[in-house]
């Protein structure tokens, strides 16, 4: 598991499996999900963070759902959603929409992010424990990941969300320490750490889960360090993918991690005491969520 340079093109296979991905495989239940979300307007990272699984998500009439807008106020370099100054105030709408959206998918799961919402007071922090809470109202049977940002390390905020009760609460390391200020302008790597370490402090009961891209630059002994790091915090559960640029404008692919790369960090994610790892070049946070839920439970 070493650094290689900069390759010329994403390998054929790659390509092949991205292709797949995007097109899916009922466009009638693609069609259904897209007027639906439409109908109900709410948006997806599927669709604002252009995700190479778009499509075999819909055709299994699933999505992530994002929350608080579709402008953030960072910018990521490895981001597609939209950077700037949100317009308003969270739309108190929002979470009764987003129920009737999961009861009509029948969802038995359903995977909630957001953009990061520095201009808040809480960070909307309280936007998405009333969307919890109307979930509990309307499905009361479905289990709720949420995939937060870091709420500038507020504990006030992260308690409230925490109160809600979700599931499964999820935030992503994205990258290694030395590659923050290059990929994550905005964030730090103590405070997202810790973020996971509280969580666990305040409600050990509730799942934890990070993720990382692989392929931004980051050397092997850098990952490792990192799966220690959120080990020694006791996150559950661990997602690892390829980095694929969303535009030319993005942060470029350092190298295409080969699969039997990913089956070598999967063996040790699993070795160090996670849980649960999905492993592989398409994985992204949400990659077939319920199912690696269910190892853990």
């Amino acid at each position: 598991m070493t650094s290689q340079t900069t390759p010329a093109a994403a390998p054929a296979w790659l390509v092949e499996e991205v292709r797949r991905a995007k097109q899916g495989s009922n466009l009638d239940q693609i069609g259904y999900t897209s007027e639906m979300l439409a109908r109900l307007e709410l948006s997806t990272v599927c669709n604002s963070a252009r995700c190479p699984n778009r499509g075999e998500c819909f055709s299994h009439r699933t999505a992530t759902f994002l929350i608080l807008g579709e402008v953030c106020t960072r910018r990521c370099a490895f981001c597609a959603v939209c950077h700037g100054h949100p317009a308003g105030p969270p739309d108190h709408t929002e979470p009764e929409r987003l129920a009737c959206a999961v009861a009509e998918l029948g969802l038995a799961h359903v995977v909630i992010t957001s953009v990061t919402r520095d201009d808040l007071p809480d960070g909307g922090a309280n936007h998405y424990a009333a969307v919890v809470k109307e979930l509990r109202r309307r499905c009361p049977a479905v289990k709720v990941e949420l995939l937060v940002p870091d709420f500038l390390g507020s504990e006030m905020a992260l308690t409230t969300v925490l109160e809600a009760a979700p599931d499964i609460l999820a935030h992503n390391l994205e990258t290694v320490p030395r590659l923050y200020r290059e990929v994550r302008p905005g964030a730090r790597y103590e405070r997202s750490l810790w973020l996971l370490q509280y969580a666990k402090r305040i409600a050990p009961w509730i799942t934890t889960k990070s993720g990382l891209m692989l392929g931004l630059g980051e050397a092997a002994e850098e990952v490792e360090a990192v799966l220690r790091d959120l080990a020694a915090v006791h996150c559950d559960m661990l997602t690892l993918g390829q980095y694929l640029m969303p535009s030319l404008a993005h942060a470029p692919v350092a190298r295409y991690v080969a699969k039997e790369e990913f089956k070598q960090w999967r063996a040790s994610a699993l070795g160090i005491g996670f849980k649960s790892v999905a492993a592989g070049s398409l994985v992204r946070s949400s990659y077939k969520a319920p199912l690696f839920y269910r190892e853990v439970v």
